[in-house]
Protein backbone atom coordinates (compact mmCIF):
# COMPACT_ATOMS: atom_id res chain seq x y z
CA UNK A 1 0.00 0.00 0.00
CA UNK A 2 1.78 3.12 -0.90
CA UNK A 3 1.58 6.45 0.97
CA UNK A 4 -0.37 9.28 -0.76
CA UNK A 5 2.34 12.13 0.42
CA UNK A 6 4.75 9.34 -1.61
CA UNK A 7 2.60 8.85 -4.26
CA UNK A 8 2.03 13.00 -4.65
CA UNK A 9 5.65 13.38 -4.42
CA UNK A 10 6.73 11.32 -6.40
CA UNK A 11 3.92 12.36 -9.60
CA UNK A 12 5.15 15.91 -8.36
CA UNK A 13 8.64 15.22 -9.44
CA UNK A 14 8.10 13.20 -12.44
CA UNK A 15 6.09 16.33 -13.82
CA UNK A 16 8.53 19.31 -12.45
CA UNK A 17 11.60 17.61 -14.71
CA UNK A 18 8.79 16.90 -17.47
CA UNK A 19 7.94 20.53 -17.17
CA UNK A 20 11.97 21.63 -17.27
CA UNK A 21 12.31 19.13 -20.32
CA UNK A 22 9.29 20.47 -22.39
CA UNK A 23 10.02 24.19 -21.41
CA UNK A 24 13.77 24.47 -22.62
CA UNK A 25 14.68 26.81 -24.88
CA UNK A 26 14.06 25.77 -28.46
CA UNK A 27 17.96 25.32 -28.89
CA UNK A 28 18.36 22.27 -27.07
CA UNK A 29 16.01 20.20 -29.19
CA UNK A 30 17.56 21.07 -32.71
CA UNK A 31 19.88 18.78 -34.71
CA UNK A 32 23.61 18.84 -33.83
CA UNK A 33 25.11 21.32 -35.73
CA UNK A 34 28.79 20.75 -37.64
CA UNK A 35 30.21 23.44 -34.92
CA UNK A 36 28.55 21.63 -32.01
CA UNK A 37 30.43 18.55 -33.50
CA UNK A 38 33.48 19.90 -33.29
CA UNK A 39 33.38 21.13 -29.83
CA UNK A 40 32.48 17.63 -28.90
CA UNK A 41 35.20 16.64 -29.93
CA UNK A 42 37.44 18.72 -28.02
CA UNK A 43 39.16 17.64 -25.00
CA UNK A 44 39.12 19.18 -21.74
CA UNK A 45 42.23 21.33 -21.92
CA UNK A 46 40.85 21.95 -25.47
CA UNK A 47 37.78 23.75 -24.08
CA UNK A 48 39.07 25.34 -21.50
CA UNK A 49 41.64 26.97 -23.74
CA UNK A 50 39.63 27.96 -26.17
CA UNK A 51 37.16 29.75 -23.83
CA UNK A 52 40.19 31.54 -21.89
CA UNK A 53 41.26 32.88 -25.19
CA UNK A 54 37.76 33.98 -26.64
CA UNK A 55 38.19 31.57 -29.75
CA UNK A 56 34.89 29.68 -27.94
CA UNK A 57 31.83 31.28 -26.12
CA UNK A 58 30.54 28.86 -23.37
CA UNK A 59 27.15 29.35 -23.97
CA UNK A 60 28.15 27.41 -27.56
CA UNK A 61 29.62 24.61 -25.13
CA UNK A 62 26.60 24.89 -22.97
CA UNK A 63 24.23 24.33 -26.10
CA UNK A 64 26.25 20.99 -27.60
CA UNK A 65 26.56 19.46 -24.49
CA UNK A 66 22.99 20.43 -23.58
CA UNK A 67 21.28 18.97 -27.21
CA UNK A 68 23.01 15.28 -25.92
CA UNK A 69 21.96 15.74 -22.56
CA UNK A 70 18.40 15.97 -23.36
CA UNK A 71 18.99 13.10 -26.05
CA UNK A 72 20.69 11.20 -23.23
CA UNK A 73 17.25 11.65 -21.21
CA UNK A 74 14.85 11.23 -23.74
CA UNK A 75 16.63 7.84 -24.68
CA UNK A 76 17.77 6.32 -20.96
CA UNK A 77 16.08 8.61 -18.51
CA UNK A 78 18.95 9.75 -17.05
CA UNK A 79 18.36 13.51 -15.42
CA UNK A 80 16.97 14.39 -11.82
CA UNK A 81 17.14 17.92 -12.32
CA UNK A 82 17.71 20.55 -15.37
CA UNK A 83 19.26 23.53 -14.27
CA UNK A 84 20.04 25.19 -18.00
CA UNK A 85 18.14 28.70 -17.47
CA UNK A 86 20.16 29.13 -14.09
CA UNK A 87 23.62 29.26 -15.08
CA UNK A 88 23.76 32.37 -17.59
CA UNK A 89 26.25 34.43 -15.79
CA UNK A 90 28.35 31.91 -15.77
CA UNK A 91 28.73 31.84 -19.31
CA UNK A 92 30.58 34.76 -19.42
CA UNK A 93 34.12 33.87 -20.77
CA UNK A 94 36.91 34.57 -18.22
CA UNK A 95 40.06 33.22 -17.61
CA UNK A 96 39.73 30.16 -15.05
CA UNK A 97 40.91 26.50 -14.82
CA UNK A 98 37.43 24.94 -15.68
CA UNK A 99 36.24 27.51 -17.91
CA UNK A 100 33.25 26.02 -20.05
CA UNK A 101 33.52 22.71 -18.88
CA UNK A 102 29.76 20.92 -18.48
CA UNK A 103 29.92 19.04 -15.49
CA UNK A 104 26.74 17.14 -14.03
CA UNK A 105 25.84 16.51 -10.36
CA UNK A 106 24.63 13.42 -9.20
CA UNK A 107 21.74 14.36 -6.83
CA UNK A 108 23.30 13.60 -3.63
CA UNK A 109 24.93 17.13 -4.21
CA UNK A 110 23.52 20.18 -2.88
CA UNK A 111 22.78 22.95 -5.12
CA UNK A 112 21.28 26.13 -3.54
CA UNK A 113 17.02 26.14 -4.60
CA UNK A 114 17.33 22.88 -5.42
CA UNK A 115 16.63 19.32 -4.02
CA UNK A 116 19.29 16.87 -2.96
CA UNK A 117 16.86 13.57 -2.77
CA UNK A 118 19.19 10.43 -2.77
CA UNK A 119 16.11 8.94 -4.71
CA UNK A 120 14.07 9.28 -1.73
CA UNK A 121 10.66 10.55 -2.34
CA UNK A 122 10.88 12.14 1.62
CA UNK A 123 13.27 14.30 0.25
CA UNK A 124 11.69 15.96 -2.68
CA UNK A 125 10.48 19.52 -2.96
CA UNK A 126 13.30 20.15 -0.06
CA UNK A 127 15.36 22.66 -1.76
CA UNK A 128 18.69 23.24 -0.34
CA UNK A 129 19.79 26.66 1.22
CA UNK A 130 23.26 26.55 0.31
CA UNK A 131 25.51 24.41 -2.11
CA UNK A 132 28.02 22.07 -1.27
CA UNK A 133 31.55 24.08 -1.32
CA UNK A 134 32.64 21.49 -4.22
CA UNK A 135 29.82 23.31 -6.36
CA UNK A 136 31.33 27.07 -5.06
CA UNK A 137 34.55 25.87 -5.91
CA UNK A 138 33.56 24.68 -9.81
CA UNK A 139 31.62 27.66 -10.07
CA UNK A 140 34.77 29.82 -9.31
CA UNK A 141 36.95 27.67 -11.69
CA UNK A 142 34.23 28.46 -14.72
CA UNK A 143 32.50 25.19 -15.10
CA UNK A 144 28.95 24.64 -16.16
CA UNK A 145 26.68 22.52 -13.61
CA UNK A 146 23.28 22.52 -16.14
CA UNK A 147 22.08 19.22 -14.38
CA UNK A 148 21.27 16.66 -11.85
CA UNK A 149 21.66 12.94 -12.34
CA UNK A 150 19.80 10.15 -11.36
CA UNK A 151 19.70 7.84 -8.48
CA UNK A 152 18.41 5.14 -6.65
CA UNK A 153 16.38 5.68 -3.60
CA UNK A 154 18.92 5.09 -0.57
CA UNK A 155 21.78 5.44 -3.42
CA UNK A 156 23.59 1.80 -2.14
CA UNK A 157 23.09 -0.10 -5.18
CA UNK A 158 23.59 -2.08 -8.16
CA UNK A 159 21.11 -0.49 -10.42
CA UNK A 160 19.31 2.50 -10.85
CA UNK A 161 15.82 2.69 -9.84
CA UNK A 162 13.18 4.53 -8.08
CA UNK A 163 9.77 5.26 -7.97
CA UNK A 164 10.84 9.15 -7.68
CA UNK A 165 12.55 8.87 -10.73
CA UNK A 166 11.67 5.54 -12.59
CA UNK A 167 14.28 3.23 -14.26
CA UNK A 168 17.48 4.47 -15.71
CA UNK A 169 18.79 2.00 -18.36
CA UNK A 170 22.22 1.54 -19.95
CA UNK A 171 23.42 2.94 -23.18
CA UNK A 172 24.89 -0.05 -24.53
CA UNK A 173 22.21 -2.37 -24.20
CA UNK A 174 19.16 -0.78 -22.27
CA UNK A 175 18.08 -4.29 -21.12
CA UNK A 176 20.87 -3.84 -18.42
CA UNK A 177 21.64 -1.05 -15.61
CA UNK A 178 24.44 1.16 -16.16
CA UNK A 179 25.52 0.36 -12.58
CA UNK A 180 25.63 1.85 -9.14
CA UNK A 181 24.59 4.27 -7.85
CA UNK A 182 25.73 6.73 -10.39
CA UNK A 183 24.01 5.07 -13.54
CA UNK A 184 22.56 8.46 -14.16
CA UNK A 185 25.45 10.13 -14.18
CA UNK A 186 27.70 7.36 -16.30
CA UNK A 187 24.68 7.14 -19.23
CA UNK A 188 24.99 10.55 -19.55
CA UNK A 189 28.37 10.84 -20.06
CA UNK A 190 28.36 7.77 -22.12
CA UNK A 191 26.00 9.49 -24.59
CA UNK A 192 28.42 13.06 -24.21
CA UNK A 193 25.72 14.96 -22.49
CA UNK A 194 28.52 16.17 -19.53
CA UNK A 195 32.54 16.63 -20.02
CA UNK A 196 32.19 15.31 -16.19
CA UNK A 197 29.98 13.79 -13.74
CA UNK A 198 31.27 14.22 -10.09
CA UNK A 199 29.87 11.66 -7.57
CA UNK A 200 30.15 9.77 -4.67
CA UNK A 201 31.55 5.97 -3.78
CA UNK A 202 30.95 3.94 -0.77
CA UNK A 203 31.05 0.41 -2.21
CA UNK A 204 31.51 0.98 -6.02
CA UNK A 205 29.32 3.29 -6.78
CA UNK A 206 31.60 5.61 -9.00
CA UNK A 207 33.44 2.69 -10.51
CA UNK A 208 30.91 -0.22 -11.32
CA UNK A 209 28.82 2.79 -13.42
CA UNK A 210 32.05 3.92 -14.58
CA UNK A 211 33.10 0.20 -16.26
CA UNK A 212 29.44 -0.92 -17.19
CA UNK A 213 29.07 2.25 -19.20
CA UNK A 214 32.37 2.56 -20.79
CA UNK A 215 33.82 5.44 -19.22
CA UNK A 216 36.51 6.33 -16.54
CA UNK A 217 36.78 7.31 -13.35
CA UNK A 218 39.23 7.56 -9.91
CA UNK A 219 37.96 6.97 -6.64
CA UNK A 220 40.24 8.53 -4.40
CA UNK A 221 40.86 8.31 -0.56
CA UNK A 222 39.12 10.10 1.64
CA UNK A 223 39.84 13.89 2.07
CA UNK A 224 41.62 14.54 -0.92
CA UNK A 225 38.45 15.18 -3.34
CA UNK A 226 36.25 17.79 -1.70
CA UNK A 227 32.77 16.00 -0.18
CA UNK A 228 30.56 18.03 2.11
CA UNK A 229 27.85 18.92 1.19
CA UNK A 230 27.87 15.89 -0.93
CA UNK A 231 25.19 13.51 0.98
CA UNK A 232 26.20 9.63 2.00
CA UNK A 233 23.45 6.51 2.21
CA UNK A 234 24.82 6.02 5.83
CA UNK A 235 25.37 9.82 7.26
CA UNK A 236 27.53 9.84 10.22
CA UNK A 237 28.83 6.22 9.29
CA UNK A 238 32.98 6.73 9.84
CA UNK A 239 34.00 3.09 9.76
CA UNK A 240 32.80 3.20 6.13
CA UNK A 241 33.21 6.54 4.76
CA UNK A 242 31.58 7.53 1.54
CA UNK A 243 34.08 9.78 -0.79
CA UNK A 244 33.66 12.07 -3.62
CA UNK A 245 34.88 11.31 -6.98
CA UNK A 246 34.58 12.43 -11.09
CA UNK A 247 34.35 10.27 -13.79
CA UNK A 248 34.99 11.27 -17.09
CA UNK A 249 34.46 9.86 -21.44
CA UNK A 250 38.14 9.84 -21.30
CA UNK A 251 41.60 9.38 -19.38
CA UNK A 252 42.96 12.49 -20.41
CA UNK A 253 39.78 14.46 -19.34
CA UNK A 254 39.58 12.68 -16.15
CA UNK A 255 43.38 13.54 -15.35
CA UNK A 256 42.99 17.01 -15.71
CA UNK A 257 39.79 17.29 -14.21
CA UNK A 258 41.45 15.70 -11.28
CA UNK A 259 44.57 18.24 -11.14
CA UNK A 260 42.58 21.34 -11.57
CA UNK A 261 40.27 20.72 -9.26
CA UNK A 262 43.41 20.45 -6.38
CA UNK A 263 45.11 23.19 -7.97
CA UNK A 264 42.09 25.44 -7.08
CA UNK A 265 43.37 24.24 -3.55
CA UNK A 266 39.79 22.61 -2.37
CA UNK A 267 41.04 22.33 1.37
CA UNK A 268 40.08 26.65 1.31
CA UNK A 269 36.53 25.57 0.65
CA UNK A 270 36.19 22.21 2.28
CA UNK A 271 37.31 21.47 5.63
CA UNK A 272 37.03 17.79 4.96
CA UNK A 273 39.93 17.99 2.64
CA UNK A 274 43.65 17.50 2.66
CA UNK A 275 46.24 20.17 2.36
CA UNK A 276 47.74 18.47 -0.41
CA UNK A 277 48.95 19.71 -3.41
CA UNK A 278 49.32 17.81 -6.79
CA UNK A 279 51.93 15.74 -7.37
CA UNK A 280 52.59 14.93 -11.26
CA UNK A 281 53.81 11.35 -12.28
CA UNK A 282 55.63 10.30 -15.14
CA UNK A 283 57.10 6.11 -15.52
CA UNK A 284 58.64 7.51 -18.92
CA UNK A 285 60.53 10.26 -17.42
CA UNK A 286 61.47 8.15 -14.34
CA UNK A 287 62.89 5.99 -16.94
CA UNK A 288 61.65 2.67 -14.87
CA UNK A 289 58.69 -0.01 -15.22
CA UNK A 290 56.09 -0.48 -13.25
CA UNK A 291 55.47 -3.08 -10.97
CA UNK A 292 52.36 -4.97 -10.81
CA UNK A 293 49.96 -7.45 -9.40
CA UNK A 294 47.10 -9.51 -9.99
CA UNK A 295 44.27 -10.32 -7.97
CA UNK A 296 42.11 -12.08 -9.90
CA UNK A 297 38.94 -12.55 -7.13
CA UNK A 298 37.45 -10.86 -3.56
CA UNK A 299 37.05 -14.67 -2.55
CA UNK A 300 33.48 -14.26 -2.51
CA UNK A 301 32.26 -14.32 -6.44
CA UNK A 302 34.85 -14.81 -8.95
CA UNK A 303 35.04 -13.22 -12.51
CA UNK A 304 32.80 -14.24 -15.69
CA UNK A 305 34.51 -15.08 -18.85
CA UNK A 306 34.15 -11.70 -20.20
CA UNK A 307 35.79 -10.30 -17.11
CA UNK A 308 38.51 -12.70 -17.42
CA UNK A 309 39.75 -12.08 -20.75
CA UNK A 310 39.51 -8.71 -20.09
CA UNK A 311 41.90 -8.87 -17.42
CA UNK A 312 44.32 -11.60 -19.46
CA UNK A 313 44.09 -8.83 -22.39
CA UNK A 314 45.59 -6.16 -20.15
CA UNK A 315 47.95 -8.39 -18.00
CA UNK A 316 49.73 -9.77 -21.59
CA UNK A 317 49.53 -6.16 -22.77
CA UNK A 318 51.18 -4.87 -19.98
CA UNK A 319 54.11 -7.87 -19.87
CA UNK A 320 54.20 -7.72 -23.96
CA UNK A 321 55.42 -3.59 -22.71
CA UNK A 322 58.27 -5.09 -20.57
CA UNK A 323 56.10 -4.80 -17.55
CA UNK A 324 56.75 -7.43 -14.15
CA UNK A 325 53.46 -8.98 -13.39
CA UNK A 326 53.00 -11.45 -10.32
CA UNK A 327 50.18 -12.73 -8.56
CA UNK A 328 49.46 -10.48 -5.35
CA UNK A 329 47.86 -13.01 -2.25
CA UNK A 330 48.47 -13.97 0.95
CA UNK A 331 46.58 -15.28 3.99
CA UNK A 332 47.29 -12.02 5.59
CA UNK A 333 45.51 -9.92 3.12
CA UNK A 334 42.66 -12.23 2.75
CA UNK A 335 39.68 -9.89 0.95
CA UNK A 336 36.99 -11.91 2.32
CA UNK A 337 38.40 -10.52 5.69
CA UNK A 338 38.79 -6.67 4.91
CA UNK A 339 35.02 -7.79 3.10
CA UNK A 340 34.03 -8.97 6.43
CA UNK A 341 35.43 -6.23 8.37
CA UNK A 342 33.77 -3.13 5.72
CA UNK A 343 30.38 -4.63 5.87
CA UNK A 344 29.78 -4.90 9.28
CA UNK A 345 30.37 -1.68 9.51
CA UNK A 346 29.02 -0.28 6.61
CA UNK A 347 25.44 -1.79 8.06
CA UNK A 348 26.33 -1.45 11.51
CA UNK A 349 23.00 0.46 11.92
CA UNK A 350 21.18 -2.81 11.25
CA UNK A 351 20.66 -0.66 7.73
CA UNK A 352 18.21 2.10 9.45
CA UNK A 353 19.96 4.75 7.53
CA UNK A 354 18.40 3.21 4.76
CA UNK A 355 15.42 2.00 5.61
CA UNK A 356 13.93 5.19 7.92
CA UNK A 357 13.90 7.70 4.59
CA UNK A 358 11.73 5.11 3.42
CA UNK A 359 7.63 5.63 3.00
CA UNK A 360 5.34 3.07 2.92
CA UNK A 361 5.34 1.31 -0.05
CA UNK A 362 8.02 3.28 -1.65
CA UNK A 363 10.30 0.96 -4.07
CA UNK A 364 13.49 -0.81 -2.09
CA UNK A 365 16.04 -1.98 -4.87
CA UNK A 366 16.22 -6.07 -4.36
CA UNK A 367 19.95 -5.68 -3.28
CA UNK A 368 19.53 -3.05 -0.67
CA UNK A 369 16.42 -4.72 0.80
CA UNK A 370 17.94 -8.31 1.04
CA UNK A 371 21.13 -7.13 2.42
CA UNK A 372 18.99 -5.26 5.36
CA UNK A 373 16.69 -8.26 5.59
CA UNK A 374 19.79 -10.43 6.48
CA UNK A 375 21.38 -7.81 8.81
CA UNK A 376 17.82 -7.39 10.80
CA UNK A 377 17.21 -11.21 10.60
CA UNK A 378 17.74 -12.48 14.59
CA UNK A 379 20.43 -13.51 15.26
CA UNK A 380 19.81 -16.67 16.20
CA UNK A 381 18.41 -17.60 13.00
CA UNK A 382 21.10 -16.33 11.37
CA UNK A 383 23.89 -18.56 13.14
CA UNK A 384 21.08 -21.93 12.12
CA UNK A 385 21.27 -20.40 8.21
CA UNK A 386 24.68 -20.02 8.32
CA UNK A 387 25.59 -24.09 10.00
CA UNK A 388 22.56 -25.12 7.59
CA UNK A 389 24.90 -23.49 4.52
CA UNK A 390 27.88 -25.32 6.31
CA UNK A 391 25.91 -28.95 5.97
CA UNK A 392 24.29 -29.07 3.54
CA UNK A 393 26.66 -27.77 0.77
CA UNK A 394 27.87 -29.87 -1.76
CA UNK A 395 30.80 -30.42 -2.17
CA UNK A 396 31.33 -29.74 1.72
CA UNK A 397 33.37 -25.94 2.09
CA UNK A 398 31.50 -24.56 -0.86
CA UNK A 399 29.38 -22.25 1.32
CA UNK A 400 31.73 -21.88 4.19
CA UNK A 401 33.40 -18.37 3.32
CA UNK A 402 29.86 -17.38 2.37
CA UNK A 403 28.45 -18.43 5.74
CA UNK A 404 31.39 -16.55 7.56
CA UNK A 405 29.95 -12.94 6.14
CA UNK A 406 26.57 -14.35 7.15
CA UNK A 407 27.34 -15.13 10.75
CA UNK A 408 28.90 -11.60 10.85
CA UNK A 409 25.94 -9.43 9.88
CA UNK A 410 23.68 -7.66 12.54
CA UNK A 411 23.85 -5.02 14.39
CA UNK A 412 26.67 -3.50 16.32
CA UNK A 413 27.50 -1.55 19.68
CA UNK A 414 29.66 1.02 20.10
CA UNK A 415 32.33 -0.92 21.61
CA UNK A 416 31.57 -4.13 18.39
CA UNK A 417 31.96 -0.74 15.55
CA UNK A 418 35.57 0.11 18.04
CA UNK A 419 36.44 -2.80 17.93
CA UNK A 420 35.57 -3.29 14.26
CA UNK A 421 38.11 -0.44 13.69
CA UNK A 422 40.90 -1.58 15.24
CA UNK A 423 40.59 -5.06 12.64
CA UNK A 424 39.99 -2.76 9.56
CA UNK A 425 43.31 -0.61 10.88
CA UNK A 426 45.18 -3.54 11.52
CA UNK A 427 44.12 -5.37 8.02
CA UNK A 428 45.13 -2.24 6.41
CA UNK A 429 48.64 -2.44 7.77
CA UNK A 430 48.80 -6.26 6.43
CA UNK A 431 48.06 -4.74 3.22
CA UNK A 432 50.20 -1.66 2.61
CA UNK A 433 52.89 -4.24 4.48
CA UNK A 434 52.26 -6.98 1.59
CA UNK A 435 52.31 -4.64 -1.02
CA UNK A 436 55.89 -3.24 -0.05
CA UNK A 437 56.71 -6.75 0.06
CA UNK A 438 56.76 -7.65 -3.00
CA UNK A 439 56.98 -3.73 -4.40
CA UNK A 440 54.14 -3.48 -6.19
CA UNK A 441 53.06 -0.55 -7.73
CA UNK A 442 49.29 -1.20 -9.04
CA UNK A 443 47.02 -4.05 -8.46
CA UNK A 444 44.84 -5.02 -11.49
CA UNK A 445 41.81 -6.44 -10.39
CA UNK A 446 38.04 -6.68 -12.01
CA UNK A 447 35.33 -4.38 -11.05
CA UNK A 448 32.59 -6.50 -10.77
CA UNK A 449 32.28 -9.84 -11.51
CA UNK A 450 29.89 -9.41 -14.09
CA UNK A 451 29.81 -7.05 -17.28
CA UNK A 452 26.42 -5.59 -16.08
CA UNK A 453 22.98 -7.21 -14.90
CA UNK A 454 19.84 -7.29 -16.49
CA UNK A 455 17.65 -4.04 -15.54
CA UNK A 456 16.02 -4.86 -11.68
CA UNK A 457 18.28 -7.98 -11.27
CA UNK A 458 20.34 -6.58 -8.23
CA UNK A 459 18.67 -8.99 -5.91
CA UNK A 460 19.80 -11.81 -7.78
CA UNK A 461 22.88 -10.14 -8.05
CA UNK A 462 23.21 -8.87 -4.40
CA UNK A 463 25.22 -6.55 -2.74
CA UNK A 464 27.94 -8.87 -2.12
CA UNK A 465 28.80 -8.99 -5.68
CA UNK A 466 30.35 -5.80 -5.04
CA UNK A 467 32.98 -7.00 -3.27
CA UNK A 468 35.60 -6.34 -5.76
CA UNK A 469 35.12 -2.33 -5.44
CA UNK A 470 34.16 -2.38 -1.64
CA UNK A 471 37.23 -4.07 -0.99
CA UNK A 472 39.08 -0.63 -1.62
CA UNK A 473 36.75 1.79 0.06
CA UNK A 474 37.62 -0.41 3.54
CA UNK A 475 41.19 0.10 2.65
CA UNK A 476 40.77 3.59 1.62
CA UNK A 477 43.23 3.75 -1.60
CA UNK A 478 42.82 5.02 -4.48
CA UNK A 479 41.33 2.83 -7.21
CA UNK A 480 40.24 3.63 -10.93
CA UNK A 481 38.49 1.88 -13.65
CA UNK A 482 39.25 2.08 -17.13
CA UNK A 483 37.52 -0.23 -20.10
CA UNK A 484 39.48 -2.42 -21.51
CA UNK A 485 37.40 -4.45 -24.36
CA UNK A 486 33.91 -5.09 -25.19
CA UNK A 487 32.02 -8.51 -24.36
CA UNK A 488 32.14 -11.45 -27.16
CA UNK A 489 29.28 -13.68 -27.72
CA UNK A 490 31.85 -16.09 -29.46
CA UNK A 491 35.10 -15.66 -27.12
CA UNK A 492 32.94 -15.37 -24.06
CA UNK A 493 30.38 -17.61 -24.02
CA UNK A 494 29.80 -20.13 -20.71
CA UNK A 495 30.10 -24.00 -21.64
CA UNK A 496 27.31 -25.98 -22.42
CA UNK A 497 27.91 -28.17 -19.78
CA UNK A 498 28.87 -25.47 -17.40
CA UNK A 499 26.32 -26.48 -14.67
CA UNK A 500 27.97 -30.16 -14.32
CA UNK A 501 31.67 -28.79 -14.23
CA UNK A 502 33.93 -28.45 -11.34
CA UNK A 503 34.24 -24.61 -11.79
CA UNK A 504 30.30 -24.55 -11.49
CA UNK A 505 30.06 -27.12 -8.53
CA UNK A 506 33.03 -25.32 -6.04
CA UNK A 507 30.48 -21.93 -6.58
CA UNK A 508 28.89 -20.59 -3.14
CA UNK A 509 25.16 -19.30 -3.36
CA UNK A 510 25.82 -16.10 -3.96
CA UNK A 511 28.31 -17.12 -6.74
CA UNK A 512 26.19 -18.90 -8.52
CA UNK A 513 22.81 -16.33 -7.88
CA UNK A 514 25.18 -14.23 -9.47
CA UNK A 515 26.69 -16.13 -12.56
CA UNK A 516 23.15 -16.87 -13.47
CA UNK A 517 22.93 -13.69 -14.66
CA UNK A 518 25.99 -14.12 -16.97
CA UNK A 519 24.46 -14.86 -20.79
CA UNK A 520 27.33 -13.50 -22.95
CA UNK A 521 24.95 -13.63 -26.11
CA UNK A 522 22.73 -11.22 -24.76
CA UNK A 523 25.45 -8.95 -23.61
CA UNK A 524 27.16 -9.14 -26.73
CA UNK A 525 28.71 -5.15 -27.07
CA UNK A 526 28.64 -4.40 -23.33
CA UNK A 527 31.96 -2.98 -22.33
CA UNK A 528 34.09 -4.97 -19.73
CA UNK A 529 36.49 -2.62 -17.71
CA UNK A 530 39.25 -3.38 -14.94
CA UNK A 531 40.39 -1.64 -11.64
CA UNK A 532 43.81 0.18 -11.45
CA UNK A 533 44.86 0.40 -7.79
CA UNK A 534 47.35 2.16 -6.04
CA UNK A 535 48.21 3.13 -2.30
CA UNK A 536 46.34 5.96 0.06
CA UNK A 537 46.10 9.18 -1.73
CA UNK A 538 47.84 8.16 -4.56
CA UNK A 539 45.78 9.58 -7.17
CA UNK A 540 48.06 11.24 -9.21
CA UNK A 541 50.04 7.58 -9.52
CA UNK A 542 46.59 5.80 -9.87
CA UNK A 543 46.03 7.87 -13.18
CA UNK A 544 49.32 7.39 -14.42
CA UNK A 545 49.01 3.52 -13.89
CA UNK A 546 45.93 3.94 -15.79
CA UNK A 547 47.69 5.33 -18.71
CA UNK A 548 50.56 3.02 -18.81
CA UNK A 549 48.14 0.41 -19.15
CA UNK A 550 46.08 2.25 -21.84
CA UNK A 551 49.02 2.63 -23.87
CA UNK A 552 49.86 -0.86 -23.49
CA UNK A 553 46.71 -1.86 -24.64
CA UNK A 554 46.24 0.28 -27.76
CA UNK A 555 50.44 -0.97 -28.59
CA UNK A 556 48.73 -4.60 -28.32
CA UNK A 557 45.84 -3.40 -31.12
CA UNK A 558 43.66 -4.02 -28.11
CA UNK A 559 42.21 -0.45 -27.07
CA UNK A 560 38.67 0.03 -26.01
CA UNK A 561 36.56 1.63 -28.86
CA UNK A 562 33.82 3.84 -27.33
CA UNK A 563 30.65 3.68 -28.90
CA UNK A 564 28.70 7.02 -30.57
CA UNK A 565 25.14 6.88 -29.41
Amino acid sequence: MFSSKHRADCERKQQEIKNQRQYLPPIYTEPLTEFDEKILALSLSQVVSSCNSNHLQPCDILHAYGKRAILAHDSVNCLADIMFDEIREDCVPADKPLSGIVVSLKDCIDVAGHDTTLGYSSRAGHPKETSAPLVRLLRDAGALMPVKTTVPAGLLSIETKSDLFGETANPYNTAYSPGASTGGGCALLAYQGSVVEVATDIGGSVRFPAGWCGVYSVKGSVGRFPAYGCMTCAPGNEGAPTVTAPIARTLDDLEEFWKRVVQMEPWRYDHTCIPLAWRPVDFVLKGRKAKWGVLWSDGLIPPSPAVVRGMRESIDALRRAGHEVVDFFSPSVDPVEGLKIGFQLAFCDGGASLSTPLRRGEFCNGAQALTVQLVQMPYFMKLIYALWLRLMSRPAGRNDRWAELIEVLHTKSVAEVNALIVAREAYKAAWFARQQEQGIDFIITPVHALPAIPLGMSGVATLVSAGSAFLFNVLDVTAGVQPVTHVDERLDRLPADFQQSDSYLQLNDAARSAWSLYDASAMHGLPVAVQVVGGRLEEEKVLAGMKVLERALWDAGKGFLQKKF
